[in-house]
């Protein structure tokens, strides 16, 4: 296994209530002919370095089964997954949805997300995509009514999603809930810190609520029922597509629903997810339209939404 430490540049800077980026930061791990994706996150403790040692501590060879207990979920464990999957399908000339045991997959309509700003900006962002049939609205901070009001008179006739990055206080998601319910929002992602969501479970929640930082994996699903109303799979949260997977067909059984998103980085990272999103309710890999570079062979983007991998990308 190789691992290599990559950049691409965003077209504008990316703003979130933890911070600001100028580019995407990723992993590339290459096993044999296969690739796979990941973009460490500090949010939980992981950087380039770190992941990178988490990797070349693992043996020369080993399979997908015993990954998944030589790794914990998280970055490190996506990029090694995805990388054998990928490889897999390239030594059976087969493809991935193929092994998997999964339909043949095809486009889906994506999010496209607007960062944390002012309210003007914020709104003149949200009149230039306003073609885009869903619009993620990061928020997180003092003003955040403003800038809903603003991003609805920018684009009048886009779904919207919101993403409070763990910003909120109960408070607030009460007294600002009814107000998204009139402006047309579907849900929020993550509104109160993980460690302090318990009050989900008691207070009414008119806009349906999805845990963002609050799911990792199968075993994060016990503590979230009662609190929230989906769930976002992100693989480099699940440590994969390997688990990924089964965290859909598990939390599905469980009666949430479906939210696929991603970190931001390259069509690599974002390929496998294509095949976790087939049918969810929410798609949010939108991360490579933020990009003003990509991979030689990047997904395809179009008003049908984010198609499949090619071969020569992923899978």
């Amino acid at each position: 296994m190789r691992v290599e430490a990559e950049s691409f540049r965003l077209a504008e800077a990316f703003t979130i209530a933890r911070g600001s980026r100028t580019e995407a930061r990723v992993l590339t791990v290459h096993a044999g002919q296969g690739r796979g994706e990941c973009v460490p996150y500090a949010r939980y403790g992981e950087s380039l370095e770190s992941v990178a040692a988490q990797i070349a501590d693992l043996p020369e060879a080993i399979d997908r089964a015993d990954l998944q207990d030589a790794l914990p979920g998280g970055a490190a464990r996506n990029a090694v997954d995805c990388a054998l999957w990928d490889a897999e399908a390239k030594a059976a000339g087969r493809r991935v949805w193929e092994m998997a045991g999964l339909a043949r997959p095809g486009p889906e309509v994506t999010a496209y997300t607007l960062s944390l700003d002012t309210a003007e900006k914020m709104e003149a962002a949200a009149a230039r995509h306003a073609h885009r049939p869903l619009l993620k609205i990061k928020l997180g901070g003092e003003g955040d009514m403003a800038r809903l009001e603003a991003v609805r008179r920018g684009a009048p006739g886009a779904r919207i999603i919101v993403d409070a990055n763990e910003g909120w206080t109960a408070e607030i998601y009460s007294e600002l809930a009814p107000h998204m319910v009139r402006l047309g929002v579907d849900m929020v992602e993550q509104p109160l810190p993980v460690g302090q969501d318990e009050i989900l479970a008691e207070i009414a929640r008119p806009l349906p609520v999805c845990a963002d930082e609050s799911c990792h994996d199968r075993a994060s699903l016990p503590g979230l029922r009662g609190k929230y109303d989906m769930v976002n799979i992100k693989l480099d949260k699940t440590g994969g597509l390997t688990e990924a997977l089964a965290l859909r067909a598990e939390a599905e059984a469980s009666g949430f629903r479906i939210m696929v998103g991603c970190m931001v980085g390259s069509s690599l990272a974002m390929a496998p997810a294509v095949l976790v999103a087939q049918g969810a309710e929410v798609v949010d890999l939108d991360a490579p339209l933020l990009l003003a570079e990509d991979r030689a062979t990047p997904l395809l983007y179009d008003g049908a939404g984010v198609h499949p991998p090619e071969a020569a990308l992923w899978g």
